[in-house]
């Protein structure tokens, strides 16, 4: 088969104006859940698009590990080249796909950091394993092979095989606040429901946007 041919027609929801919440990240929470009773594979997953201090754009796939009326938080080593690209321009768009429901959110806004001692207390909340991978990984960077990574590993391990591991400096939270999030259902004939709340001066604007 032609990847020309491979489709898929959508008809399980619907979206409109009169079920939606006021604000976005209530209306963002609401489906959150429901793809957690969906059992949706990872719905935390999310590809995360930055672009560089010359517009050259560059997406991969992160973890969401919070949302509050702030924005939509995630973690990082801000030395890695993600991190790099929000400090050369801190705008960013992530997008979720929950195929088991046939939905897909689009969010675009501003990116910050987190304040210090919110990411240490989340980054103590990591497994053990996962706090010294920030301290052996150079994310990003080019390395000679993976004994270079094992030996970090040995490295960070012995320093702290006992008490607290500290948080790396070059590690720890952003916040991308939203200036749009857009809510797309898939429906029949590629006609397919999509509703955007815009930020303003007076808040959030809700709008219909054709397919």
């Amino acid at each position: 088969m032609s990847i020309a041919d491979l489709r898929q027609e959508y008809a399980k929801h619907e979206l409109d104006h009169d079920h939606v919440r006021a604000n976005p990240v209530e209306q963002f929470e609401t489906w959150f859940d429901e793809a957690l009773e969906a059992e949706v594979e990872e719905p935390n997953a999310m590809t995360l698009a930055t672009t560089d201090e010359v517009g050259r754009p560059a997406a991969r796939i992160v973890l969401l590990k919070g949302v509050d009326e702030r924005g939509f938080v995630f973690y990082s080593n801000y030395e890695s080249q993600k991190g790099r690209q929000i400090s050369a321009n801190p705008h960013a768009a992530l997008v979720f796909w929950w195929e088991p429901l046939e939905r897909q959110v689009r969010i675009e806004g501003e990116v910050e950091k987190l304040p210090e001692e919110e990411s240490t207390e989340y980054f103590h909340s990591r497994p053990h394993g996962s706090q010294l991978g920030a301290w052996a990984s150079p994310q990003s960077r080019v390395i000679d092979s993976r004994e270079v990574l094992e030996k970090r590993l040995e490295l960070v391990s012995g320093e702290y095989s006992e008490g607290d591991v500290p948080r790396p400096p070059h590690w720890g939270g952003y916040v991308v606040k939203p200036r749009t999030v857009e809510f797309w259902q898939g429906r029949p004939n590629r006609l397919h429901d999509r509703l955007r709340y815009r930020r303003d001066d007076d808040g959030w604007t809700l709008e219909r946007l054709a397919p």
